[in-house]
């Protein structure tokens, strides 16, 4: 799809808000505070790029939230490089059933995202680990992840967070399939198998592709 022109990127970001406005009444308000978060501290502290501010609500929470009716009911979940809190604090926002832990080792991102937490009310709930996925020892229902890395390396991290009973739920683009393709010997070895699935939160919003990693 081309970059869109700004006048074009400022409707196309009031129409991914009304639509997710229309599918999360209840939640559009605290969803809004976060994104003004990204569009403020996220791009000062540099979690976010400066031309990421008039596409938050269009690429960066609706991406997050094409997850939503993927996880399963009070599912306990890990975001793996949280970074900015994406999709981790989305689905939160939106999932009150979901137990939420953000793993994320840089010092300016925990800070960002202990923040975040904090002032959307999110505490009982969601917990931030300043942590790298592979020194994480606890296991999940479901590790999410995104724009972290290729398939083969989540797997070398994160394989011991989700298996044998859980999954892995990877945010990707247009080259999922191909990632898929070039960790089967690792998928093979771990017994483990990854399928494609598009989502999306709302018909509205163009969706995207997740790899979910099951145990065979």
């Amino acid at each position: 799809m081309a970059e869109a022109e700004p006048n074009d990127q400022g409707l196309v970001e009031e129409a991914a808000r009304a639509a997710l406005a229309r599918r999360f009444p209840e939640r559009i308000e605290n969803l809004g505070a976060y994104a003004e978060m990204l569009r403020t501290r996220g791009i000062e502290w540099g979690l976010l790029g400066p031309r990421e501010a008039g596409k938050v609500w269009s690429r960066h929470i609706s991406n997050s939230l094409a997850l939503v009716d993927v996880l399963g009911r009070g599912t306990d979940v890990a975001d793996v490089g949280s970074g900015a809190g994406l999709p981790g604090i989305p689905l939160a926002l939106c999932r009150d059933d979901l137990q939420v832990t953000l793993l994320e080792p840089l010092l300016r991102r925990h800070n960002f995202l202990t923040l975040a937490v904090e002032e959307l009310g999110l505490g009982e709930r969601v917990r931030v680990e300043r942590l790298r996925a592979e020194d994480c020892d606890e296991t999940f229902d479901v590790v999410t992840c995104r724009a972290v890395a290729p398939l083969e390396k989540l797997l070398k991290w994160t394989t011991p967070m989700f298996f044998p009973g859980g999954e892995l739920l990877a945010l990707k683009g247009a080259g999922a399939e191909e990632e898929i393709e070039a960790a089967r010997k690792r998928l093979d070895k771990c017994r483990l198998t990854a399928q494609v699935l598009h989502v999306r939160a709302v018909p509205e919003i163009e969706g995207t592709r997740a790899i979910r990693v099951l145990a065979k």
